[in-house]
């Protein structure tokens, strides 16, 4: 059976604008004031979601421990981001929504020792929601906002909370499993897990 939240018109508008830190300049920049940050806060787990933002911590020396990326930028093919990990997921993410697969993927890569890779096939953007309700308090997960920066959230109970408000109105569906033909209509998704 496979579940999947869906991401409605009105959390769409929502969820344009930054969900925390909003850290803008240059590659440079951005990676100076990431590093900065990282160094004060030494977060448990550093998470990022996003290939460009990935890449460029990994490149900046950043001690990335999850990378969640989907081998796109701006929806467009790049080459596969290089960077040893102790664990590598794979998971299916349809654009606009929170599949089942790919939550228990991002739930595992947060939660194994190590660092690990999850890779998308889809879409990995609304991933930053499962990240933040995966990671454990005083985690950190980035991501990068189109055209603007990178946005940075400290992992907390008040930012889980707001995490879940959002998650809880995604529309509940299910998608037509091939091997066992179901339709959606036979789906529901399960309540959300409360960490």
């Amino acid at each position: 059976m496979i579940r999947i939240l869906i991401l409605t018109p009105e959390l769409r508008k929502e969820l344009k604008a930054p969900l925390g830190l909003l850290v803008t300049g240059s590659f440079e920049e951005t990676s100076r004031k990431i590093a900065e940050l990282v160094n004060k806060k030494k977060p448990q787990r550093l998470i990022a979601v996003g290939d460009r933002v990935s890449r460029n911590l990994i490149k900046s020396k950043i001690p990335l421990d999850v990378a969640i990326i989907d081998l796109k930028v701006m929806r467009r093919p790049i080459f596969p981001i290089r960077f040893k990990t102790e664990n590598t997921f794979r998971a299916s993410n349809p654009a606009g929504t929170l599949s089942e697969e790919a939550w228990v993927a991002v739930e595992k890569a947060v939660n194994s020792p190590g660092r690990s890779k999850v890779i998308i096939e889809g879409e990995e953007d609304l991933l930053t929601l499962v990240a933040v309700l995966s990671a454990p308090n005083g985690s950190m997960v980035v991501y990068g906002q189109p055209k603007q920066g990178i946005v940075v959230l400290d992992v907390n109970e008040e930012t889980k909370r707001r995490i879940r408000g959002i998650i809880e109105r995604m529309e509940k569906s299910g998608m037509r499993d091939p091997k066992n033909n179901i339709n959606k209509e036979d789906l529901s998704f399960q309540s959300i897990k409360r960490q």
